[in-house]
């Protein structure tokens, strides 16, 4: 594994390859479920490159960016174990200048995960698109946790003609059924135990679907009486181009949660 910390030595290494190229995009802090996505990549694709970039732009006027969890050794010891072939790990100054030119995500970027942080979207698109650029990859691998944005991704994909296939990837979970996360260090012995109630909740919605149960208000109901003791920020059923639902279309509904810990939210979902 070659670990390349200039834009400039990937893109010259990049013009040397003419092979399928998968690309993961992460912000360090690697778990299972960042693995699982460089071991999708490494099947289907003959050189893999995996981005670590805490990307400031996507952080708000009082979320601490210094906060976000950093374990580079650790992280570049996963990589080598997962034979990735190329590691990208830029500077903020080589990413950004002063004068950027700026992305607009669309209006669907202000719900659920936007409303409370508006215009953290826009920096989500504007470091993939940076990247995109930088790595001309084939196939992009995203996970189905972070729904929302793999909706936006795939529709700036589409809407700005990006030669890119997105390659969304399912949901990683412990084996007591909490969503992968890096944010999951941040559980104190008690919260860890109550944020079972989420993945809890999904799965005693979708008993309730398969039972032939389809109005939102009954499946919003269940899930409220599984999570009843917990900080509850917001439930949301949604097509997959993210417009609310009143009743559950199969193979079209992704269910999504959002709960507070204390100062950290948990999200998870299931797509139906």
């Amino acid at each position: 594994m070659k670990i390349l910390k200039t834009i400039e030595e990937l893109q010259n290494i990049r013009k040397t390859i003419s092979s399928s190229v998968g690309f993961v995009p992460t912000m360090g802090a690697l778990h299972d479920g960042h693995i699982s996505l460089i071991k999708k990549a490494r099947i289907e694709n003959d050189i893999i490159i995996v981005s670590i970039f805490v990307n400031p732009t996507q952080f708000l006027v009082g979320e601490d960016l210094n906060a976000y969890p950093r374990r580079e050794e650790s992280d570049k010891k996963i990589c080598e174990l997962c034979k990735v072939d190329y590691l990208f790990m830029p500077e903020i100054s080589s990413m950004y200048t002063k004068e950027e030119i700026l992305v607009k995500a669309p209006n669907k970027s202000y719900i659920l995960e936007g409303y409370t942080r508006p215009g953290h979207f826009d920096g989500v698109l504007q470091v993939v698109l940076k990247l995109f650029g930088i790595t001309q990859a084939t196939n992009g691998y995203f996970g189905k946790k972070d729904a929302q944005q793999l909706s936006l991704i795939t529709q700036m994909v589409k809407n700005l003609f990006i030669p890119i296939n997105i390659i969304p990837c399912e949901i990683v979970r412990e084996k007591d059924g909490l969503a992968m996360s890096s944010r999951n260090i941040y559980l104190d012995q008690t919260q860890r135990k109550e944020a079972l109630l989420l993945s809890q909740s999904l799965y005693s919605a979708a008993a309730l679907i398969a039972k032939g149960e389809k109005n939102s208000k009954v499946i919003k109901t269940r899930i409220n009486e599984v999570m009843k003791n917990l900080d509850i920020e917001y439930i949301a059923i949604v097509d997959k181009n993210f417009n609310e639902i009143n009743s559950i279309e199969l193979k079209n509904t992704i269910i999504l949660i959002v709960v507070r810990f204390g100062n950290t939210r948990l999200l998870d979902n299931i797509w139906l």
